[in-house]
């Protein structure tokens, strides 16, 4: 059997375990969070060292790239150093193949035609496939980098200051700890106003859950969430607040979706082959034979009747 173990500094709240068989191997698929305790996700990395096949590190990522240069985060790069025998990945050969992968489909299907749409990608830097391909089919896309990741209300409209940005920004945010760059512990912060007048005005919401989470409106009427991890508990916050359809790139075992690094350390022990050989187009092959197609939840009708039943009518 395949043990697969994501050790992320997110909440314990969002541990899930389950056993299956993909492409006729028996499979342990382990999320563990640690609310933001970097010490016990490297003791919980150094002891597992050697005894499972992959992980998959979440709520930080290994480095973060531009112009052509990788910066490495600070607590990424020392969870990644606890690590000998064990591949380790972040899950951003994930996000720059399936989830571009994933935008094709939706946009080529008609399930999420882009063609002028509003959309708010609340942080690209981690998401740059997804970003770049938001904008090859013509959505209008805001960038919020600036306004989820460092709490500046300013927000960048094109992939070339993005790019500007993180060059001039990476050396010195990788020194930064994982608190003050993602939403990672137990704890919530206060939403802001100036962040949410970005949720009000697109149509498409995108990105990380744990950063749309955050500062997430009472309302959402109407709007469309492309994310990655969600739980039940999620799933009904957002129902509650009147999104029309749920995405997820990453597929459902027993009701969950988890995170793109989870999904990437499950696919490297498939591979069974060094981290640095292995390419996209090995991703995508591989893809292609576990037949990954994104989840897609229509809430309309369900809201519509809810809002009947508080009224007392019925469908």
């Amino acid at each position: 059997m395949k043990k697969i173990v994501g050790v992320s500094l997110g909440s314990s709240k969002r541990n899930h375990r389950v056993l299956c068989h993909i492409l006729g191997q028996k499979m342990m698929i382990e999320r563990v969070g640690t609310d933001g305790n970097l010490d016990e996700a490297i003791a919980i990395l150094s002891r597992l060292d050697g005894k499972v096949d992959a992980f998959g590190i979440g709520g930080i990522d290994l480095y973060i790239h531009a112009g052509g240069k990788r910066y490495f985060l600070r607590d990424g790069r020392k969870m990644a150093n606890a690590v000998k025998k064990t591949p380790i990945v972040d899950g951003s050969g994930l996000k720059n193949t399936l989830e571009r992968k994933v935008v094709k489909y939706l946009h080529n299907s008609d399930l999420l035609p882009l063609n002028n749409r509003k959309v708010l990608l609340v942080c690209a830097v981690d998401r740059f496939g997804m970003a770049e391909e938001m904008y090859n089919f013509g959505a209008k896309v805001v960038l919020g980098d600036l306004i989820f990741g460092l709490g500046i209300p300013i927000p960048i409209h094109s992939l070339e200051g993005l790019d500007r940005l993180v060059r001039l920004l990476a050396p010195l945010v990788g020194f930064l700890p994982t608190k003050y760059l993602y939403p990672s512990g137990s704890g919530n912060k206060v939403p802001s106003e100036k962040a949410q007048k970005y949720y009000h005005w697109a149509e498409i919401i995108a990105g990380d859950f744990h950063y749309i989470k955050r500062h997430m409106p009472e309302r959402m009427d109407g709007k469309i969430v492309v994310t990655n991890t969600v739980t039940a508990s999620d799933i009904d916050i957002l129902k509650q607040r009147g999104i029309a359809k749920l995405i997820t790139t990453t597929p459902e075992f027993n009701g969950r979706s988890f995170g793109t690094n989870v999904m990437e350390a499950l696919m490297v022990a498939l591979l069974d082959k060094p981290t640095e050989q292995i390419t996209p187009t090995d991703y995508l092959a591989l893809i292609d034979r576990l037949g990954f197609e994104p989840r897609v939840l229509n809430f309309t009708k369900q809201n519509q009747k809810d809002s009947l039943t508080a009224l007392g009518g019925t469908i």
